[in-house]
């Protein structure tokens, strides 16, 4: 019984990617099991155009699958490069969302025990601080490499990622906020402390550093708790920062501070993670 080949002029086509169904399922299944053809289809295959096929083959098995995250932003519009830069930001995470959503439950806690939300007031303004530092920079980033060679404005490179630690962080610190509705509006007391201290902490970051500055004005809204309740000398509940006083302040430095970050914005180009 005589055994069917597939032709030298078929397998040309095959190799050209022209030979048309149905012979080309024939081929398919021949070549799978005809060790004869599948030599001679390697030598009457383009080496070009095999080694090309080859390295396109490693690229898709060597990249990585998008996640859900970068998958949605992708369907939103977001071009892929964009979309991979923001969902690799440290704190979009799972690991961070869950230590923050632990802490602010923890803090949530303290504050039904102690009948006081000034522990809750004076932390959740740190967290999107923290998140924003841990989102650029070399020195904490580690998708850092990635971000630099990007076809991004830098300054773009920050604000997009910084919008999407404020979306993530504000909306958890909003979600606990709704655990506490005895208080009112004054368990909102946070958010204007929170953009003043993420946005003074963006603008002197060209100058300090993606760790220092961050870690500078942490410390600095440490110290003014802890002057605002040396200060207190009733036993009024609210420290002057979350007064009406304290938010008009914090109003403004949040001002001050994104139109400095405005003005420094080419500076971000230049930037590589050091103090000057």
């Amino acid at each position: 019984m005589s055994t069917w080949h597939v032709t030298e002029e078929d397998l040309r086509a095959y190799a050209r990617g022209e030979l048309a169904a149905p012979l080309l399922w024939s081929a398919d299944t021949h070549l799978a099991a005809c060790a004869e053809c599948r030599g001679l289809l390697g030598n009457v295959t383009d080496p070009v155009a095999l080694d090309a096929g080859w390295e396109r083959l490693d690229a898709e098995l060597d990249a990585p699958r998008p996640g859900w995250f970068e998958g949605l932003l992708v369907r939103a519009g977001i071009a892929d490069h964009t979309a991979r830069l923001l969902a690799a930001t440290p704190v979009l995470r799972r690991s961070w969302l869950a230590a923050v959503v632990f802490l602010l439950l923890a803090t949530v806690g303290a504050v039904h025990t102690v009948g006081s939300p000034t522990l809750f007031l004076s932390l959740a303004p740190l967290l999107p601080l923290a998140g924003v530092a841990l989102s650029y920079g070399p020195t904490l980033d580690p998708t850092y490499e990635m971000a630099v060679v990007a076809p991004l404005h830098g300054f773009r490179l920050l604000m997009m990622r910084t919008l999407a630690v404020l979306v993530a962080g504000l909306g958890l610190n909003g979600l606990a906020t709704l655990a506490l509705p005895g208080y009112g509006l004054r368990a909102l007391a946070w958010l204007l402390p929170a953009l003043a201290l993420t946005g003074t902490g963006l603008a002197l970051t060209p100058r300090l550093g993606p760790v220092l500055a961050p870690s500078l004005v942490g410390g600095a809204w440490v110290a003014v708790l802890l002057a605002a309740q040396a200060a207190q000398h009733t036993n009024a509940d609210s420290l002057a920062p979350f007064t009406a006083a304290g938010q008009g302040v914090a109003g403004a430095v949040a001002a001050l501070a994104t139109g400095l970050l405005f003005l420094l914005r080419d500076r971000f180009d230049l930037f590589n993670g050091s103090a000057e």
